[in-house]
């Protein structure tokens, strides 16, 4: 069942949602080579104690961590660790937070120190399959429209969307209906409503888009060792457009 968001729900979830954005930002700044992604989680703890709210992902189904960090062939949910990131690696980072009973979630993939020419077409691409998805959610589309739009965009630039991992809709609940795949066809599925609330977020492959899991059963990697780039953003449908709801 989806859940549709009033105005004052969706007031309490732009603050969860700026401070997700926050967050996010600060760990930007941090990433360089010789940093840990171990480090950056405890940042992230940090940084959302002090703003009052609880970490959405820590302990989420057992999950140990309160960021996801992925780094490279990883596309989703890889553990923190204290292994330096090195120059010329890719890391995506995927947070939320809760607080006053609302959840914020966003992703972004940043690069680390000096990367290729195919690891920084691929971030800029996934990242702008993003803004191309979120441009369809309006009132009176579906949610195929949404799909499509990222499908369309990087698989014309030779990239291949993850199947087997989709978006959501966020409220109350970290993962709420509707499932948002970042494929699909333009003109099906649900039609989109004011009031309802979706966590958009491609997860684009350099290469196919075969994935698997590790035997931790929560890393996602690439099933070919191609590098994968992931961004998010909490979107509330409103009447007039998309709010993006964890930004600054």
């Amino acid at each position: 069942m989806i859940i549709l968001k009033s105005r004052r729900e969706i007031e309490r979830m732009r603050v969860s949602g700026r401070m997700v954005a926050e967050i996010l930002e600060g760990l930007r700044s941090l990433i360089c080579p010789g940093i840990t992604t171990f480090d950056l989680d405890q940042f992230a703890l940090s940084e959302t104690y002090k703003r009052k709210a609880k970490c959405a992902f820590l302990n989420y189904n057992n999950f140990p961590s309160s960021l996801c960090c992925s780094p490279n062939n990883q596309v989703v949910h890889g553990f923190p660790n204290k292994n330096p990131l090195k120059s010329g690696d890719i890391l995506s980072l995927d947070f939320g937070v809760v607080y006053d009973g609302y959840y914020g979630d966003s992703a972004i993939t940043v690069p680390v120190g000096a990367v290729s020419d195919i690891a920084k077409k691929l971030i800029a691409a996934t990242e702008a399959s993003l803004y191309a998805a979120i441009d369809k959610a309006v009132p009176g589309n579906r949610l195929g429209d949404i799909s499509s739009a990222v499908q369309s965009f990087v698989e014309s630039r030779g990239y291949s969307v993850v199947r087997d991992f989709v978006g959501h809709g966020i409220g109350k609940n970290l993962h709420e209906d509707p499932q948002i795949p970042n494929y699909g066809f333009p003109g099906k599925g649900v039609k989109l409503k004011s009031g309802m609330v979706l966590a958009i977020e491609p997860m684009i492959n350099e290469k196919s888009h075969e994935v698997e899991v590790l035997e931790d059963n929560w890393t996602v990697i690439t099933s070919d060792g191609g590098l994968s780039a992931h961004f998010e953003h909490t979107v509330a449908i409103t009447e007039n457009g998309p709010e993006i709801l964890t930004r600054i």
